[in-house]
């Protein structure tokens, strides 16, 4: 396996691009370690090493994605978001709290959080829904991106109008985060449930509106037609 991630790692770095590197640094806040390779590059990398690896039982998959994840390497950890999901249909219940445990522990930026939470976790939440407690729970983490994780986990699963209730709860357990990171999260999430739900959705935030930071309401109104966004926005009492 080491030797998997060593060669792996050795491609990327050949491949590398100083100017793809600086141009990918400007989306985020944080500084991110990362080789700097094209994206289309990069897919076709992915792809390769995969069919090297996607006859192995599920959990040496998983291994694999946790070694990834370890190096601290954006596209590295980029590649562990998309193996992971590409096995997400062998998921187990017990699988959770490794999942978990690779938000907590290796997270540190919107992408990384984003791609891993959309499709892994997202997929995981769809096939066993009795663990929505948990991240309800997360929204009382400490950690920026566990809060934010406990919203997008469930952007694939809202673009199918599921788990409406939950989504309105966990936007009401983050409802005055004041991490902006956090804010953008969840006001996406309402703003997809709004593609099945939009009038529940802006009842929601008219609701809320004197309490909602208005980074999440504008996420949440969006796609919403010009005259519901004047209502969401209107700063005079219901």
């Amino acid at each position: 396996m080491n030797t998997l991630i060593q060669k792996i790692g050795l491609e990327l770095e050949s491949l590398s691009d100083e100017q793809i590197r600086q141009r990918s640094q400007r989306f985020f806040k944080e500084e991110i370690q990362l080789h700097g390779v094209k994206s289309a590059i990069f897919t076709s990398i992915q792809k390769k090493w995969f069919k090297t690896i996607k006859q192995l039982p599920k959990e040496e998959i998983l291994e694999i994605c946790e070694a990834l994840w370890q190096t601290g390497l954006f596209e590295e950890q980029i590649i562990a978001c998309n193996w992971s999901a590409a096995v997400s249909k062998q998921f187990k219940p017990t699988d959770f709290p490794l999942l978990q445990s690779w938000i907590e522990k290796y997270i540190t930026n919107w992408a990384t959080c984003d791609t891993f939470c959309n499709h892994t976790m997202g997929a995981f939440i769809e096939m066993y829904p009795q663990h929505m407690h948990y991240l309800k729970h997360m929204t009382k983490s400490p950690n920026r991106w566990m809060r934010r994780a406990s919203a997008v986990s469930l952007i694939v699963p809202a673009r199918k109008g599921l788990f409406l209730a939950d989504i309105l709860d966990i936007a009401d357990l983050l409802l005055t985060d004041a991490d902006d990171m956090v804010q953008k999260g969840y006001g996406w999430m309402l703003k997809v449930a709004a593609d099945k739900h939009q009038q529940v959705i802006l009842n929601f935030v008219i609701a809320r509106k004197e309490s909602m930071p208005r980074t999440a309401l504008r996420y949440a109104i969006e796609k919403m037609p010009a005259e519901m966004k004047a209502i969401a926005m209107d700063k005079s009492k219901k």
